[in-house]
């Protein structure tokens, strides 16, 4: 009878949730959002490197096409768990730019992933900061940017 029931599961198609917890667990970050906006600079700058059509060439396009996909719907999934499950109206009061900061960079998302376009990728980044600094902020925590060790040369934030 266990068989049965196992085989006829495999027949069945699975249905994932997705979620960072929804309990709420107090755990939250925008870390991720930085590092995944860091990842769409990077492989956008390494699309606008590749030379040459050979099958290599666009192997290695795809690839690359795809990590920056990935990571961008990674920044609009970071910063969608921050708006929805973290940010309280009070934020929004209290840092009135925040909203239009969120809407700003899930825009740039959506922007860099239809496009190879390095300067949209690095406002992604910057707005990504910007909200970044808004967060610490409204943990009391001094916001601080340091350089990143990334290849993008860029900044991330971190607080004191």
């Amino acid at each position: 009878m266990n068989i049965l029931i196992y085989q006829i599961s495999k027949l069945l198609p699975e249905n994932k949730a997705h979620a960072h917890c929804d309990i709420p667990c107090g755990i939250y970050d925008p870390h991720m959002a930085q590092m995944a906006a860091h990842t769409v600079l990077r492989m956008t700058q390494l699309l606008t490197q590749i030379k040459g059509e050979s099958l290599e060439s666009q192997h290695t396009i795809a690839r690359v096409t795809d990590v920056k996909e990935e990571h961008g719907e990674l920044v609009e999934d970071e910063l969608g768990t921050l708006e929805n499950d973290y940010f309280k109206e009070e934020h929004f009061e209290n840092f009135p730019k925040l909203k239009e900061l969120i809407s700003k960079a899930v825009k740039l998302s959506i922007t860099t992933r239809q496009n190879i376009d390095e300067n949209s990728a690095k406002d992604l980044v910057e707005s990504v900061l910007q909200i970044s600094e808004i967060f610490f902020k409204t943990k009391g925590a001094t916001p601080v940017r340091v350089k990143s060790v990334y290849p993008t040369e860029g900044e991330i934030v971190t607080h004191k």
